[in-house]
């Protein structure tokens, strides 16, 4: 930035910019890729846009953040405005305080690197009618990297770590997850009544808390019901996201019992959960549908 500003301007350089995006000759380049350590011990590939890029999606999610939030709902908490990572805690530990005996913790392997094109493009054509909007946005995700050792590789899935746009895009892609829980709460648990008869015929209640590509299913009833539920996730990611047509999630279960079972970025823990088990943030008011028991 300091370079544009010393040689051609602010204003120049926003104006030339400006031009190609109306004579529609815009084309982004490839994004640089950097490898940065994971506790782990793994290696996170991050893709950083050049700055002409950066400018476009940052304009890019001023237009499609306001729509997409219209239809986010409130079990996901990363990525969001006026949302962090201490309300997710805080809304599993009211949970916790309530019925919920079991919780399944999961966490998607490679998330954002197997993120399916052409599902997330449907999502996004679905609430974006602007064909220059969206060809940006296609444009962006098919532009390819440029690899630690300067060889260039396509990119047939996933967002790349590191852009502005791409932290929305993978919410627009785990809402789905997110449709498939809220759904069916609305319609088989949303009442006192209707809960009170699932536990009578040996069912179960779930909530979903998300956060990012980490979420927790929160479930009354019995550890097998919990179980059951690794099934429903996998379900309901696979037509969209994250790969899943071409590989199953890996699941680990845990065998410990503990509370808030350690779980792998790629695997699934069940644990039984207390109301002591984790330590919330400062609380926020919730909405009555949020905050159901």
């Amino acid at each position: 930035m300091a370079w544009i500003a010393s040689r051609i301007g602010v204003e120049g350089f926003l104006q030339h910019v400006r031009d190609h995006l109306r004579a529609r000759t815009f084309q982004p380049v490839e994004v640089r890729q950097v490898e940065i350590p994971k506790p782990s011990g793994k290696l996170r590939k991050l893709g950083i846009p050049t700055v002409t890029d950066r400018v476009v999606q940052a304009a890019l999610k001023l237009v499609l953040e306001p729509i997409f939030e219209a239809d986010f709902q409130p079990c996901s908490y990363a990525f969001r405005p006026n949302r962090r990572a201490q309300d997710a805690i805080a809304e599993i530990h009211h949970f916790t305080t309530k019925r919920y005996q079991w919780m399944l913790e999961a966490g998607i392997e490679a998330c954002f690197d197997m993120i399916d094109h052409v599902a997330l493009m449907d999502r996004v054509r679905a609430r974006i009618g602007d064909k220059r909007v969206l060809g940006l946005v296609k444009a962006f995700l098919k532009a390819g990297v440029m690899t630690t050792i300067g060889t260039r590789e396509a990119t047939h899935t996933g967002t790349p770590q590191g852009g502005i746009l791409s932290p929305l895009l993978a919410n627009v892609a785990l809402s789905a997850l997110d449709y498939h829980f809220i759904r069916a709460w609305e319609q088989q648990m949303a009442t006192e009544p209707q809960r009170q008869r699932r536990r009578r015929h040996g069912q179960a209640n779930y909530r979903l808390v998300r956060y990012a590509d980490d979420f927790v299913v929160l479930v009354t009833g019995q550890r097998e019901h919990a179980e059951r539920l690794r099934q429903e996730v996998t379900t309901a990611l696979s037509p969209w996201a994250c790969g899943c047509r071409r590989r199953r999630p890996k699941w680990s279960t845990s065998t410990t019992g503990s509370t808030f079972s350690a779980s792998t970025s790629a695997g699934c823990a069940i644990g039984e959960a207390t109301s002591g088990s984790c330590t919330p943030g400062p609380r926020r008011r919730r909405s009555p549908r949020s905050r159901a028991g």
